[in-house]
């Protein structure tokens, strides 16, 4: 039997916390705090104690013991809103202090991008999301407390970021559940009877010369039914969502400086070259080549942000000096 499409693991292959960092805060009033950088997204999650998430445009979310928020930076943490408006300098969660008599502990970990997978997530997220649970609820918060302890111990950065996967498919996973009819399409038609087979079929194999009634094959229902059930659900034509799923998972691929332009394309079934060079720059705006060099500089650009000289580096370079 073919396992059900599995659509928000697919999305998340996109976005891992390898590496990421993750941080603990204690803080006593008034406290500030600023989340910036280039990672797509953000969690942070209230142990105690109350904090007030503000975005550049102003929109406001209160998060309680329990609370997770999941945003996009720049956004700043306060304890309250009377705070923001004071001329109290924003800390970065790295800087935060671990007050002794703390009114709010948070944990907060980061996610960078693994690829370009992650976009589609991204476009169904609101600039920040809070989900609401009692603090016993939150099923990864005890082992993110002790992956933070042991952080600096052999084993315990691959434990943070295990946790910190597990947190944000958590995190998401509840709080697409309760969105209920507001769920993006993808999500809700991979909980469909109907499509979610020939969603499964689409992504297990894309380079296949799909048609309507193929995929209402996978079904097992009737051309005309699948069709408007997949419409309704997904809010798009089958063979729509089959020709973006295609240039997606192709820019995935050009992402990747090792795989070659013709590879990319006879992974999403495209054998000539123009034909497939033509339907990635009406989706994407430019030619594969083109995007792939846009991704290389953008990458390049990132890795020369984010180095930072190693302690053996820093220790070669006193001793050559």
């Amino acid at each position: 039997m073919t396992p059900p499409y599995d659509v928000l693991s697919d999305m998340l292959a996109g976005i891992r916390s390898d590496g990421a960092s993750a941080h603990r805060a204690a803080l006593a009033p008034p406290w500030r705090l600023r989340f910036e950088g280039d990672a797509p997204l953000t969690m942070v999650t209230a142990v105690t104690g109350h904090a007030e998430l503000v975005l550049p445009d102003g929109a406001r979310h209160r998060l309680a013991p329990g609370s997770t928020a999941i945003a996009r930076v720049p956004f700043d943490l306060a304890d309250t809103a009377a705070t923001l408006d004071r001329p109290l300098p924003a800390l970065a969660i790295s800087e935060a202090p671990q007050a002794e008599a703390a009114d709010t502990v948070i944990v907060a970990g980061v996610y960078r991008p693994a690829g370009v997978r992650h976009q589609r997530l991204l476009r169904a997220l609101p600039e920040a999301l809070v989900l609401d649970e009692e603090v016993e609820d939150v099923l990864w918060l005890h082992s993110m407390r002790v992956a933070l302890a042991r952080a600096h111990a052999p084993g315990g950065r691959a434990m943070l970021d295990r946790i910190l996967d597990w947190g944000l498919v958590c995190t998401l996973g509840c709080w697409f559940d309760r969105q209920e009819a507001a769920a993006p399409g993808w999500y809700r038609g991979a909980l469909d009877p109907v499509v979610a087979p020939a969603l499964a079929a689409v992504h297990r194999a894309p380079e296949r010369a799909w048609t309507v009634e193929a995929l209402a094959a996978e079904a097992n229902v009737s051309r005309a039914h699948f069709a408007k059930r997949f419409t309704a659900v997904m809010a798009q034509p089958p063979l729509r969502y089959v020709a973006e799923h295609r240039m997606e998972l192709a820019a995935d691929l050009l992402a990747d400086p090792g795989v070659p332009v013709a590879k990319a394309a006879a992974a999403v079934g495209y054998r000539d070259a123009f034909a497939f060079s033509t339907a990635f720059k009406r989706h994407r705006g430019v030619s594969p080549r083109a995007y792939r060099s846009q991704r290389v500089d953008i990458e390049a650009g990132h890795s020369r942000a984010t180095s930072q000289p190693t302690p053996a580096s820093r220790a070669m370079r006193a001793k050559k000096t």
